[in-house]
């Protein structure tokens, strides 16, 4: 690993910290309706969004009617993006012409958006109109993170109200998520993409002369070539910002106009982890804690480095196949080294395979090279992240949510070993709020594991995979694993846009997000009806170094349990076979 490795790796972390704070405490502010700034400002926008709209900020609701609010919300979502998508060749802003979009694929890429996925198995340039993309896409990338936003929000009420049966207000949560916290970051974030070179325009795509004229499949000659262009600045800082990672272009933002220059690969990488991260501090803010937070983020931290090293040097290391043939892969002043194969090669091995790192532990799915392209360990790293139930950053809301999820597990654990019913931040952790918590630790699993099984002993599983034997087993594994965690990204190896896939990653997508939030809509729910405990000499602190190792030691059991068999069919041969 060189030098310049090092220093791009230590600028990336050192920026993401120092923003950690002013953020997480601004967004704390906003939920406990504190002044922020924007929320005074804007304050009469909100009051008029909620009198259009006939919801009645004032009171709050219970766990069970804020659960039915997001249902409802979302489920009309997946209707409206559904019906766009088939709809489109009728409607306007369609300048290319492209016609309506299969039932499977638009199925599939509603509950895909709805659901913060954003797994797209379908060219974004070739396929979506600018109204789909701008109505459909973009709106839903903003109400898809608010939504998991909102749900952190209502968990983090549960432990600092006591003995109330009302966890916040659905509608109030959403609207201020996007109005204060998304819809900001997002201009200010867009405007820096179009001064970088990103589009930002309603023009039909670009033709250009070839150098050099050329043929089609069918023997025509081929003198020009369309270049598409659209309002994409506008997605592209939303997919960032609200971890969803569906991109305009179909190779997402290893496309120069997705991901022009190295400032704007710099704060995409940046704002892939940055709202996830800095959620950590608004929990600590608003629970009167701190130190809670704090230790939450050195949890996912502790997991996240080692990670991050690691598939930086195996990329740099290369393919030790080329060894034996004596090609010379050390990096030199006239080439990068490394295995530079699906990367691209203005970014680098270093700037791969951190947003790799970072976008399958954020639960984002955006892509800056070809994962499918990456040696066996290599890929196994971003592949292990997924199957960790996305909490280590995590989905905006959703990773924080899922992480606190572990957090009970441990301390019910904690408290069986010292013989004591175990508490978290001043609430008595008993047997709902446990049975909660293993739903949302083990669902996930259940829809990787058991899609993946099928695929791989039915005809139509099988005839998606491009490469056999165990690199094939990797993708199948790969793509049920980011559906299932809605993570959204893929090898990129596997056919993935037909009838079988789309129908089993769409219902995996969709219950993986919302068989979880409702259990942790539960947890608020049980937990903001209790008393708060006093802390004694017996209580479990759980800001310390020693309860930072134990949590992160449960996340990383669960996971190796339920994953390391299914990996060592897939990467773990493969890079055995590599060696041999």
């Amino acid at each position: 690993m060189s030098l310049n490795d090092l220093i791009q790796m230590a600028v990336f972390l050192i920026v993401l910290l120092l923003l950690v704070k002013p953020l997480g405490s601004y967004m704390a502010r906003i939920y406990e309706g504190s002044p922020a700034g924007l929320n005074v400002w804007f304050s009469p926008v909100e009051r008029l969004i909620y009198r259009l709209c006939g919801v009645k900020a004032e009171e709050g609701m219970s766990w069970k009617t804020y659960a039915v609010a997001m249902m409802l919300f979302n489920i009309l979502g997946i209707v409206v993006v559904y019906a766009i998508q088939r709809l489109q060749a009728v409607l306007p802003l369609n300048p290319m012409a492209m016609p309506a979009v299969s039932p499977d694929s638009a199925f599939n890429t509603a509950v895909s958006f709805v659901s913060n996925t954003n797994w797209q198995g379908y060219s974004g340039e070739s396929t979506m109109s600018y109204l789909t993309q701008m109505l459909v896409l973009t709106v839903q990338n903003f109400v898809s993170a608010a939504t998991g936003m909102a749900i952190l929000a209502a968990l983090i009420r549960g432990f600092i109200q006591k003995q109330m049966n009302t966890i916040g207000n659905f509608w109030v949560d959403l609207v201020r998520t996007v109005l204060y916290i998304l819809l900001p970051l997002s201009l200010v974030l867009a405007v820096i993409l179009v001064s970088q070179g990103m589009p930002q325009t309603f023009n039909q795509s670009a033709t250009a002369t070839l150098l050099q004229a050329n043929k089609d499949s069918n023997g025509k000659p081929l003198v020009e070539q369309s270049i598409a262009l659209g309002p994409v600045a506008s997605q592209v800082a939303i997919k960032q910002l609200g971890t969803n990672g569906g991109g305009f272009f179909n190779v997402n933002s290893a496309h120069p106009y997705e991901n022009p220059t190295p400032l704007s690969n710099f704060l995409e990488m940046l704002s892939i982890l940055l709202i996830p991260a800095a959620l950590c501090y608004t929990f600590g803010y608003m629970v009167k804690d701190k130190r809670q937070g704090w230790a939450i983020l050195a949890v996912m931290m502790i997991i996240f480095l080692p990670c991050l090293w690691g598939c930086v040097q195996i990329e740099q290391g290369g393919n030790p196949l080329f060894d034996k043939l004596g090609i010379d892969q050390r990096a030199t002043d006239t080439q990068p080294g490394g295995n530079m194969e699906g990367k691209e090669a203005r970014l680098g091995i270093a700037n791969s395979a951190i947003w790799a790192v970072s976008t399958t532990a954020a639960s984002n799915g955006s892509v800056n090279s070809m994962h499918d392209s990456y040696m066996p360990l290599g890929g196994l790293i971003p592949m292990w992240l997924i199957q960790l139930g996305e909490v280590i950053f995590g989905g905006v809301g959703s990773g924080l949510y899922g992480m606190i999820a572990f957090v009970i597990v441990a301390v019910f654990i904690a408290g069986l070993m010292i013989g004591r019913t175990p508490e978290y931040l001043g609430k008595k952790i008993e047997a709902f709020e446990m049975k909660m918590a293993s739903v949302v630790a083990l669902i996930p699993h259940l829809f990787v594991l058991i899609p993946t099984a099928i695929a791989v002993m039915t005809v139509a599983g099988k005839a998606g995979i491009s490469n056999p034997g165990p690199h094939g087993f990797s993708e199948i594994l790969y793509a049920f694993s980011s559906a299932g965690n809605n993570n959204g990204s893929a090898f990129a190896g596997i056919n993935a846009n037909t009838v079988f896939y789309n129908v089993t990653t769409g219902i995996s997508m969709f219950f993986a997000r919302f068989w979880l939030a409702i259990p942790i809509l539960g947890i608020a729910g049980s937990l903001s009806s209790k008393k708060i405990v006093p802390t004694t000499q017996g209580t479990l602190p759980t800001h310390t170094p020693l309860f930072v190792v134990f949590l992160a030691m449960v996340v990383l059991v669960i996971g190796a349990l339920v994953f390391i068999p299914a990996l060592a069919l897939g990467p773990i041969v493969e890079h055995l076979m590599l060696k041999g």
